[in-house]
């Protein structure tokens, strides 16, 4: 007996001594590198311990130090290996020359649940059909000034009373939640053609903007963890699932009684315009060849609850993302915002109002004028793209310009943050918020292609409302640079708050 257990414990020291050995050995052999491979768990333990400064970590320390792409190995059980690459060439290969052989997968689709079958998760035949309709809406001569009116509306019932109040009353507000609060608004009205109220002097607490606020950080925690963990959560109905599963059905309703409520007035023959209700009046117009399934597809309330969810999701973010890192960039260079003043003073209509009391707007046309704006806002986003990452799944075996080998249905990931801070891309300069890089000699916008400027995507994947996000943008940030002073509040720490999307936080508001 006595045998037996000596027996047992040479055993059991033998494989504790092996296994020691084995991750003594890894150790050493990974410990120049930024990711250490660990045995069984992969490189998710360095994962989390950069979460807090993710996008700077893998930028600089993971894929600069890569030559612009690396190999990650997540953990044994989680099939989590990926490509993460910033490589303009492979960007360019992956998004054009082959787009054919990766697209955004079943495992995204999965993901990113709640956008059903809309164009931001779609693929092949389905995917084109609705980008064809789609383009064709947005080149609908109602459209411009459906935007124009909605943000001028937007800015004179809520934005400029908030911002109107906290000049007043000298108190620092959260500009992020401001410029949320009004995307979600103005994206409702474009797309819906409701008024949610969410921004006004109150900040009031509304559903459906709950709703999909939760619905956003429950994706990204999806994002960030193991699909084995947020599908036991779910199928559990506890954690972020729990909350996202009730956000989901809440959010639901509010769509579902909208799409009622365009089908109405189309029958009504109303001639208020919406993107609901134009995409459904060009869906019945437009000619397409497609297959019995997806022909069914389209013609369910269902498919057209996905199309509205998507249009909000690509328009909320973009708006309140890129704007906010813009006032913070802003603020933080006096010598820009004052050229911006400068320019916008020389370009802008001034409306007077009932108290006399002056007001800064333009219309979509003189937003063509205000070059160095555009200039600046093109720079926010080539720092701070609103989505710093691409996913996609090759649908056959691969290689990239680059060399590196890609196995079918194996995930790459394009890291557009680190592609906007790129030596190679950008020059020596590259970390320097300098909107002058995007002006020519001849005081004109410089083109840069998709594959190198990646903030609205590259490829034929790329943003159809590039033009049209940034026309707001414009309207929003000549509105606050003409009528108020941005600073940034003292001491408080400034540092992209998710892995999926970049955003700010606190700033304090003076009257011009």
């Amino acid at each position: 007996m006595a045998i037996t257990f000596a027996y047992g414990e040479m055993i059991i020291a033998i494989f504790l001594i092996s296994f020691l050995i084995i991750v003594l050995h890894w150790s050493w052999s990974d410990r120049n590198s930024p990711m250490r491979n660990w045995p069984v768990l992969g490189m998710l333990p360095g994962l989390f311990a950069n979460t807090w400064h993710f996008h700077e970590f893998l930028a600089h320390d993971v894929l600069k130090k890569n030559r612009g792409t690396f190999e990650f190995t997540g953990p044994w059980f989680a099939q989590m290996d990926l490509i993460v690459t910033s490589d303009p060439m492979n960007v360019h290969y992956i998004s054009s020359k082959n787009f054919s052989n990766y697209q955004k997968g079943p495992d995204f689709r999965m993901i990113i649940e709640p956008l059903g079958d809309g164009v931001l998760n779609a693929d092949g035949d389905l995917w084109k059909i609705q980008r064809k309709i789609i383009h064709s809406v947005m080149k609908h001569n109602k459209f411009e000034s459906a935007l124009e009116k909605v943000a001028h509306q937007k800015m004179e019932t809520g934005l400029i009373p908030v911002l109107d109040h906290a000049s007043e009353l000298g108190t620092v507000v959260d500009l992020q939640d401001v410029l949320k609060r009004f995307a979600f608004d103005n994206i409702c009205m474009l797309v819906l053609g409701i008024d949610p109220n969410y921004l006004s002097v109150e900040f009031p607490q509304t559903v459906y903007a709950n709703a999909f606020n939760t619905m956003e950080q429950a994706l990204l925690y999806r994002h960030i963890v193991p699909k084995i963990c947020w599908k036991l959560q779910k199928w559990l109905q506890i954690g972020e699932e729990k909350k996202l599963s009730r956000a989901w059905q809440t959010f639901d309703r509010f769509l579902y009684e909208r799409i009622s409520s365009r089908k109405a007035n189309m029958e009504k023959k109303e001639e208020e315009f919406d993107l609901l209700t134009a995409y459904m009046a060009e869906e019945e117009e437009e000619e397409v060849k497609e297959d019995e399934q997806i022909s069914a597809l389209r013609k369910t309330d269902k498919f057209l609850r996905d199309t509205a969810f998507s249009f909000l999701g690509a328009g909320n973010d973009t708006i309140s993302s890129g704007l906010v890192w813009f006032f913070w960039l802003v603020a933080t260079h006096p010598s820009v915002e004052n050229k911006i003043l400068k320019e916008i003073k020389a370009t802008i209509v001034m409306h007077k109002k009932e108290d006399g009391e002056r007001r800064f707007f333009f219309n979509t046309k003189q937003a063509n004028n205000l070059v160095y704006l555009h200039a600046a806002l093109c720079e926010t986003l080539r720092l701070y793209p609103p989505v710093p990452y691409n996913h996609k799944i090759a649908g056959q075996a691969d290689i990239l310009p680059s060399g590196h080998h890609i196995k079918k249905n194996q995930t790459v990931l394009i890291s557009y943050y680190a592609m906007g801070r790129m030596e190679e891309i950008w020059g020596n300069d590259c970390l320097e918020f300098k909107p002058e890089r995007w002006i020519s000699e001849k005081g004109c916008i410089v083109h840069v292609p998709t594959y190198k400027f990646t903030a609205f995507h590259a490829g034929p994947r790329n943003c159809l409302g590039k033009d049209k996000a940034l026309i707001q943008m414009k309207m929003v940030a000549s509105a606050v640079i003409g009528n108020y002073h941005v600073k940034v509040a003292k001491g408080h720490p400034v540092l992209p708050r998710s892995v999926i999307q970049e955003k700010p936080l606190v700033n304090s508001i003076d009257n011009l």
